[in-house]
Protein backbone atom coordinates (compact mmCIF):
# COMPACT_ATOMS: atom_id res chain seq x y z
CA UNK A 1 0.00 0.00 0.00
CA UNK A 2 1.43 3.48 -1.33
CA UNK A 3 2.08 5.84 1.61
CA UNK A 4 2.12 9.47 1.70
CA UNK A 5 2.92 12.69 4.35
CA UNK A 6 1.41 15.63 3.53
CA UNK A 7 3.35 18.10 5.44
CA UNK A 8 1.23 21.83 5.57
CA UNK A 9 0.18 23.90 8.12
CA UNK A 10 -3.41 24.67 6.96
CA UNK A 11 -5.89 21.94 7.29
CA UNK A 12 -8.14 22.90 4.29
CA UNK A 13 -5.22 22.08 2.05
CA UNK A 14 -4.69 19.05 4.02
CA UNK A 15 -7.77 18.12 2.98
CA UNK A 16 -7.57 19.06 -0.19
CA UNK A 17 -4.24 17.13 -1.14
CA UNK A 18 -5.70 14.62 0.50
CA UNK A 19 -8.18 14.26 -1.47
CA UNK A 20 -6.07 14.39 -4.85
CA UNK A 21 -3.90 11.73 -3.66
CA UNK A 22 -6.90 9.41 -2.84
CA UNK A 23 -8.00 10.28 -6.68
CA UNK A 24 -4.94 8.66 -7.79
CA UNK A 25 -4.65 6.21 -5.19
CA UNK A 26 -8.29 5.43 -3.07
CA UNK A 27 -6.55 3.17 -0.97
CA UNK A 28 -3.57 5.15 0.09
CA UNK A 29 -2.53 5.23 3.42
CA UNK A 30 -1.98 9.23 3.88
CA UNK A 31 -0.22 10.47 7.67
CA UNK A 32 -0.23 14.40 8.13
CA UNK A 33 1.83 17.02 9.44
CA UNK A 34 1.80 20.22 10.28
CA UNK A 35 5.28 21.05 10.18
CA UNK A 36 9.00 19.50 9.40
CA UNK A 37 9.17 18.62 13.41
CA UNK A 38 6.23 16.51 13.36
CA UNK A 39 6.92 15.34 9.89
CA UNK A 40 10.25 14.39 11.05
CA UNK A 41 8.78 12.56 14.07
CA UNK A 42 6.12 10.59 11.75
CA UNK A 43 9.61 9.69 9.87
CA UNK A 44 11.00 8.17 12.68
CA UNK A 45 7.94 6.27 13.40
CA UNK A 46 6.76 5.22 9.68
CA UNK A 47 9.44 3.97 7.72
CA UNK A 48 7.83 3.20 4.57
CA UNK A 49 6.25 6.50 3.29
CA UNK A 50 6.64 6.56 -0.51
CA UNK A 51 6.55 10.09 -0.84
CA UNK A 52 5.85 13.76 0.56
CA UNK A 53 3.89 16.35 -0.18
CA UNK A 54 5.70 19.44 1.56
CA UNK A 55 4.34 23.35 1.34
CA UNK A 56 6.96 25.52 1.96
CA UNK A 57 5.85 27.80 4.31
CA UNK A 58 5.44 26.21 7.57
CA UNK A 59 5.93 27.70 11.22
CA UNK A 60 9.32 26.22 11.67
CA UNK A 61 10.84 26.79 7.96
CA UNK A 62 11.43 29.64 5.73
CA UNK A 63 12.05 29.25 2.16
CA UNK A 64 13.44 26.13 1.53
CA UNK A 65 15.05 25.37 5.27
CA UNK A 66 12.25 22.39 5.70
CA UNK A 67 13.09 20.57 2.34
CA UNK A 68 16.82 20.55 2.71
CA UNK A 69 16.58 19.06 6.66
CA UNK A 70 13.84 16.69 5.14
CA UNK A 71 16.48 15.90 2.44
CA UNK A 72 19.57 15.67 4.77
CA UNK A 73 17.73 12.81 7.61
CA UNK A 74 16.08 11.27 4.75
CA UNK A 75 18.11 11.68 1.56
CA UNK A 76 16.11 8.74 -0.27
CA UNK A 77 12.83 10.33 0.36
CA UNK A 78 11.38 11.58 -2.71
CA UNK A 79 9.81 15.12 -1.42
CA UNK A 80 7.68 17.00 -3.91
CA UNK A 81 7.33 20.46 -3.17
CA UNK A 82 3.32 21.73 -3.01
CA UNK A 83 3.34 25.32 -2.66
CA UNK A 84 1.52 28.92 -3.88
CA UNK A 85 4.77 30.47 -4.93
CA UNK A 86 4.71 29.86 -8.89
CA UNK A 87 7.93 32.12 -9.74
CA UNK A 88 10.21 30.30 -12.28
CA UNK A 89 13.25 31.23 -10.23
CA UNK A 90 11.80 29.04 -6.73
CA UNK A 91 10.50 26.25 -9.44
CA UNK A 92 14.04 25.70 -10.81
CA UNK A 93 15.78 26.15 -7.68
CA UNK A 94 13.31 23.39 -6.17
CA UNK A 95 14.18 21.03 -8.80
CA UNK A 96 18.22 22.11 -8.56
CA UNK A 97 17.62 21.26 -4.99
CA UNK A 98 16.60 17.84 -5.67
CA UNK A 99 12.34 18.03 -5.56
CA UNK A 100 10.72 15.39 -6.75
CA UNK A 101 8.43 17.79 -8.23
CA UNK A 102 6.70 21.29 -8.36
CA UNK A 103 2.77 21.59 -7.99
CA UNK A 104 1.16 24.73 -7.54
CA UNK A 105 -1.65 25.30 -5.08
CA UNK A 106 -3.63 26.54 -7.87
CA UNK A 107 -3.59 23.21 -9.83
CA UNK A 108 -6.98 21.02 -10.25
CA UNK A 109 -6.98 18.36 -7.90
CA UNK A 110 -7.15 15.99 -11.15
CA UNK A 111 -4.21 17.82 -12.46
CA UNK A 112 -2.70 17.44 -8.57
CA UNK A 113 -3.41 13.75 -9.09
CA UNK A 114 -1.97 13.11 -12.31
CA UNK A 115 1.37 14.87 -11.24
CA UNK A 116 1.52 12.63 -7.81
CA UNK A 117 0.68 9.54 -10.00
CA UNK A 118 3.96 10.71 -12.84
CA UNK A 119 6.01 11.37 -9.42
CA UNK A 120 5.54 8.01 -7.62
CA UNK A 121 6.25 6.38 -11.59
CA UNK A 122 9.71 8.27 -11.32
CA UNK A 123 8.54 11.33 -13.15
CA UNK A 124 9.69 14.53 -11.92
CA UNK A 125 6.19 16.63 -12.44
CA UNK A 126 7.01 20.30 -13.05
CA UNK A 127 4.18 23.29 -13.33
CA UNK A 128 2.27 23.50 -17.11
CA UNK A 129 4.08 26.51 -18.06
CA UNK A 130 7.41 26.29 -16.56
CA UNK A 131 10.08 27.16 -19.06
CA UNK A 132 13.98 25.57 -18.39
CA UNK A 133 16.76 26.78 -19.14
CA UNK A 134 17.19 28.11 -22.66
CA UNK A 135 17.80 25.23 -24.83
CA UNK A 136 21.21 24.61 -26.35
CA UNK A 137 22.16 23.53 -30.11
CA UNK A 138 21.42 19.90 -30.46
CA UNK A 139 25.20 19.45 -30.84
CA UNK A 140 25.69 21.13 -27.68
CA UNK A 141 23.02 19.56 -25.76
CA UNK A 142 24.21 16.29 -26.58
CA UNK A 143 27.95 17.14 -24.97
CA UNK A 144 26.23 18.79 -21.83
CA UNK A 145 24.16 15.88 -21.15
CA UNK A 146 27.26 13.32 -21.78
CA UNK A 147 28.77 15.42 -19.05
CA UNK A 148 26.30 14.91 -16.88
CA UNK A 149 26.05 11.13 -17.23
CA UNK A 150 29.13 11.19 -15.85
CA UNK A 151 28.07 12.27 -12.48
CA UNK A 152 25.54 9.33 -12.19
CA UNK A 153 26.47 6.79 -9.48
CA UNK A 154 26.84 3.15 -10.93
CA UNK A 155 23.62 1.95 -9.76
CA UNK A 156 22.01 4.46 -11.67
CA UNK A 157 24.17 4.21 -14.69
CA UNK A 158 22.21 0.48 -14.30
CA UNK A 159 18.60 1.50 -13.68
CA UNK A 160 18.83 4.37 -16.77
CA UNK A 161 20.25 1.20 -18.87
CA UNK A 162 16.97 -0.59 -17.98
CA UNK A 163 15.02 2.36 -18.40
CA UNK A 164 16.03 3.15 -22.08
CA UNK A 165 15.32 -0.60 -22.76
CA UNK A 166 11.22 -0.30 -21.29
CA UNK A 167 11.17 -1.86 -18.58
CA UNK A 168 8.90 -0.83 -15.95
CA UNK A 169 10.14 -0.34 -12.49
CA UNK A 170 9.01 -3.52 -11.01
CA UNK A 171 11.34 -5.59 -13.49
CA UNK A 172 14.34 -2.69 -13.39
CA UNK A 173 14.21 -3.48 -9.44
CA UNK A 174 13.74 -8.05 -10.24
CA UNK A 175 16.59 -7.34 -12.40
CA UNK A 176 18.70 -5.44 -9.62
CA UNK A 177 18.05 -6.89 -7.06
CA UNK A 178 16.51 -3.63 -5.78
CA UNK A 179 12.93 -2.21 -3.68
CA UNK A 180 10.84 -0.98 -6.39
CA UNK A 181 10.49 2.12 -3.95
CA UNK A 182 14.54 2.42 -4.24
CA UNK A 183 14.05 1.96 -8.04
CA UNK A 184 11.80 5.17 -7.89
CA UNK A 185 14.34 7.18 -5.94
CA UNK A 186 17.06 6.39 -8.36
CA UNK A 187 14.64 7.13 -11.45
CA UNK A 188 13.91 10.60 -9.72
CA UNK A 189 18.28 11.10 -8.89
CA UNK A 190 19.10 10.66 -12.36
CA UNK A 191 16.42 12.61 -13.89
CA UNK A 192 17.22 15.86 -11.70
CA UNK A 193 20.77 15.05 -12.24
CA UNK A 194 20.48 15.19 -15.94
CA UNK A 195 17.85 17.86 -15.90
CA UNK A 196 15.08 16.00 -17.46
CA UNK A 197 11.72 15.85 -16.55
CA UNK A 198 9.63 12.54 -17.58
CA UNK A 199 11.46 9.02 -17.93
CA UNK A 200 10.28 9.12 -21.35
CA UNK A 201 11.91 11.96 -22.26
CA UNK A 202 15.37 10.33 -20.64
CA UNK A 203 14.48 7.65 -23.20
CA UNK A 204 14.25 9.63 -25.91
CA UNK A 205 17.54 11.60 -25.35
CA UNK A 206 19.94 8.65 -23.77
CA UNK A 207 18.38 6.07 -26.04
CA UNK A 208 21.05 6.62 -29.07
CA UNK A 209 23.45 7.68 -26.64
CA UNK A 210 26.70 5.71 -25.01
CA UNK A 211 26.35 5.32 -21.45
CA UNK A 212 30.11 5.37 -19.32
CA UNK A 213 30.39 1.75 -18.25
CA UNK A 214 29.58 1.60 -14.22
CA UNK A 215 32.29 -0.54 -13.44
CA UNK A 216 34.67 2.40 -14.93
CA UNK A 217 34.62 2.41 -18.23
CA UNK A 218 34.04 5.80 -19.62
CA UNK A 219 32.40 4.94 -22.68
CA UNK A 220 32.14 1.53 -23.12
CA UNK A 221 28.48 1.11 -24.99
CA UNK A 222 26.44 -1.01 -22.91
CA UNK A 223 24.59 -4.20 -24.08
CA UNK A 224 21.22 -2.80 -25.01
CA UNK A 225 19.98 -6.37 -25.92
CA UNK A 226 19.13 -7.76 -22.80
CA UNK A 227 19.44 -6.70 -19.39
CA UNK A 228 22.88 -7.28 -17.41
Amino acid sequence: MTSFLIIDDHPLFREALGNAVRLALPEARIFEAMSIEDALHILLAERGIDLALLDLSLPDATGFSGFLRLREAYPRLPVAIVSSEEDQHIVREALALGAAGYLPKSTSKRELAQSIEGVLSGSVSVPKDFVAAPRLRRADASKALEVKLRELTPQQLRVLDLLRRGLPNRQIAQELALAESTVKAHITEILRKLGLFSRNKAVIEIGKMELPDPKGRPHARLDRGKPQ
